[in-house]
């Protein structure tokens, strides 16, 4: 016989999702049925210990998205205490004459220990903690939910474009991408959740006042009319069940307000607020030195109670001189390793006999770091930015089509202590600061207001940036700067001088490298080219020609097809980079357009075009015959045309005819290199030209 088996929504895992349906139906059943005194005691402890866990669980949350729960447990809470409000009332009416304990011990302890048995005593306390939680705890939080709500949404452009920056430089997968994307948008949504959440909770509170009204009203007419009990009799009974009532409802709304307010009021950081508190309050021992001497002196003020002041002076006093000390001694061990490296470059070693094992290969590419950066590329400290350098070299290798040169890297003395340098064959193309700890606030030209700090520019693309702290950074992605760390400025510089200096980094053991892995697929079509119809350096010349122009060279086997058909009668690089470009044609435009089928372009006037093609027929290929004049009217006119479009947001693009496109490609490329330039024969047939601009007109 079978087992009987349970159905997958009640099994494993998936009956956590009973609890919810339960906990309402256990509240829609509190309004409507009457409940011993007993269970009123079980499920105010049950209330009052789910304030507690909330309230810890909040203090203990690293970032607000760790408790992304939080508003529905707002509301479940708010909820349930407003039905355990129904269900006591019904049974203070009921059973009030009977005693104070007619509504079980829990709402009798409130009412006789917190409050002394005192109604009137119990009355201000629970205007007091109703006032707190009104007033001060829920509309606070609920202010600070709002305005957290407003800067989320304004921030996430400046987040979204983070996000791409990561994922174009290789720093980050797809997955992780859409994991931080998802990240962004749940923020929003829970700091707009929150919002809404804490109106739940102001109206606990006025609804707990009216409550509380009812029950000493209700009661005082319930006792005197249908029980025949005194006034005084009636108002002393009714009354503190009505405040007891009130206050072990209002207690755990308190709590859970407070937890309210400090979910959304913390900075992200990696430290619970305990951590802050601690490590940020008492930081710095002068403000302990001042607090313990103005402490101190209210304590020898004749009149003041001199032992608390001064014992609590003593104790801050001494404090900062521990952590004086302390301070001091990370000091002295930090100085070492700097005293042993100035004292090992003073040194004089011995002097040894030359040998050919001095003359070291030069490295193709290189990164040298000051001494602060070294935790970034120390793998022992766990260096990021190793992590990210080896995802820069897979993603140019997957979208450029060869593997870049390994990327030795090495401490320099000689740097300044958070600099840093990349080299190509030994010499620099590039260089920068980065500040370990800190965060580089990038101006993409549309930023709501100015940020304090260091004022730099972003090494890679030098836009207008400043090193902000850690603390300043949500605030400067909500005014729309895009926020990267000391790492991700290192490895963006790297990755665009790579991309930038791609066709240098294609030697000949790259080439074939590359030479050999295709030819695993397709070993004749290698054969029948090199070396029998081309020389590899030929190849090599057509292969920098393309990385030169930011032209991919992933699709191998239509390059090598191309060179192998016209190679019997062509032999000139160039002239084989023309036609290679030409069947790569639309995987140019889709570069350049990504899937717009619509190419907006600037071309050349057709007098302009007459003159260059008269040019170059009389100077050659290489342009020696454009007029001075001609050149610079050239140069000035496309830049100016280029600008426009770049303003539009649209790419520079310059069509001409093809045999034009080497020659202007290279003459414009130093003074406008964002330029492409494509020739007619290069834009397939479906896409459709739209002229913006002519240069020359």
């Amino acid at each position: 016989m079978d087992r009987l088996k349970l159905p997958a929504w009640l099994a494993g895992q998936n009956s956590k999702a009973l609890a919810a349906p339960i906990l309402i139906i256990m509240m829609l059943a509190m309004m409507v049925l009457p409940l011993p005194a007993f269970v009123l005691d079980l499920f105010f402890s049950f209330n009052i210990a789910l304030s507690i866990i909330v309230l810890l669980t909040s203090l203990y949350t690293i970032k607000p998205l760790d408790f992304m729960a939080f508003p529905a447990v707002l509301l479940v809470s708010t909820m349930l205490r407003l039905s355990l409000n129904v269900a006591s009332t019904r049974v203070v009416l009921t059973e009030g004459h009977t005693g104070p304990d007619a509504a079980g011990k829990v709402i009798e302890a409130f009412g006789h220990f917190l409050i002394g048995g005192n109604y009137t005593v119990g009355i201000v306390v629970f205007i007091i903690l109703t006032i707190i939680n009104f007033v001060v705890v829920t509309k606070g939080a609920g202010r600070i939910a709002e305005v957290g709500a407003r800067f989320a949404l304004d921030a996430m452009p400046g987040k979204q474009m983070a996000i791409d920056a990561d994922l174009n430089a290789g720093l980050i997968q797809e997955a992780e991408a859409r994991r931080r994307r998802t990240e962004v948008a749940q923020e929003a949504e829970f700091y707009g959740a929150m919002d809404g959440a804490s109106k739940y909770v102001r109206g606990d509170a006025i609804a707990g006042i009216i409550v509380t009204l009812v029950n000493v009203l209700g009661g005082l007419i319930v006792g005197m009319v249908q029980h025949d009990l005194a006034f005084a009799d009636a108002l002393k009974n009714y009354t503190l069940l009505a405040i007891g009532d009130g206050l072990v409802a209002q207690i755990p709304s308190l709590i859970i307000s407070t937890a309210a307010g400090i979910i959304v009021s913390r900075v992200a950081s990696e430290q619970d607020i305990g951590g802050q508190l601690v490590t940020q309050l008492f930081a710095k021992p002068q403000v302990l030195y001042i607090t313990a001497a103005i402490v101190g002196g209210m304590g020898v003020i004749p009149g003041m109670p001199h032992i608390p002041f001064i014992f609590l002076s003593s104790v801050l006093a001494g404090s900062a001189y521990l952590m004086t000390q302390r301070a001091q001694q990370i000091a002295e061990q930090g100085a070492q390793p700097e005293q042993a490296a100035a004292a090992a470059a003073t040194a004089v070693p011995e002097v040894e006999e030359a040998t050919w094992q001095d003359i070291l290969p030069v490295d193709t590419l290189g990164l040298e770091v000051g001494y602060r950066l070294i935790p970034l590329v120390d793998k022992g400290q766990g260096g990021e930015l190793l992590r990210r350098i080896k995802g820069i070299r897979k993603k140019f290798a997957q979208e450029v089509g060869f593997l870049a040169p390994p990327v030795h890297i090495r401490d320099n003395l000689e740097l300044k202590p958070s600099a840093y340098r990349i080299t190509l064959k030994g010499v620099e193309v590039g260089s920068g600061e980065a500040h370990s700890g800190q965060f580089l606030a990038i101006n993409p030209g549309m930023v709501s207001g100015a940020l304090p700090g260091a004022a730099t520019t972003d090494p890679a693309f030098g836009l207008p940036a400043v090193w902000i702290d850690a603390a300043m950074r949500d605030q400067a992605q909500s005014m729309g700067y895009t926020v990267v760390d000391a790492g991700t400025v290192v490895a963006t510089h790297l990755n665009h001088l790579i991309t930038t200096h791609a066709a240098e980094l294609l030697g000949r053991q790259e080439v074939q490298q590359l030479l050999d892995h295709i030819g695993k697929e397709a070993p004749k079509l290698i054969e029948d080219l090199i070396p029998k119809m081309l020389p590899i350096s030929t190849l090599q010349k057509v292969l920098q020609n393309l990385l030169s122009e930011g032209v991919h060279i992933r699709d191998m086997r239509t390059i090598i097809e191309v060179l192998a058909e016209n190679a019997p009668q062509v032999q000139d690089a160039n002239e084989l980079t023309g036609l290679v470009r030409i069947a790569l044609g639309r995987a140019i435009v889709q570069q350049i357009f990504s899937s717009s089928n619509e190419l907006a372009v600037m071309t050349l006037d057709n007098r302009l075009e007459r003159l260059l093609m008269q040019a170059m027929q009389s100077g050659g290929p290489d342009g020696a015959g454009i007029e001075p004049g001609l050149a610079d009217t050239l140069a000035n006119q496309t830049a100016n045309a280029a600008r426009q479009q770049e303003q539009m947001g649209l790419t520079p693009v310059l069509l001409v005819p093809a045999p034009l496109r080497t020659l202007l490609a290279r003459f414009l490329r130093r003074a406008i290199p964002q330029l492409k330039v494509l020739s007619q024969a290069e834009v397939p047939d479906s896409k459709t030209i739209k002229v913006t601009s002519l240069v020359g007109a």
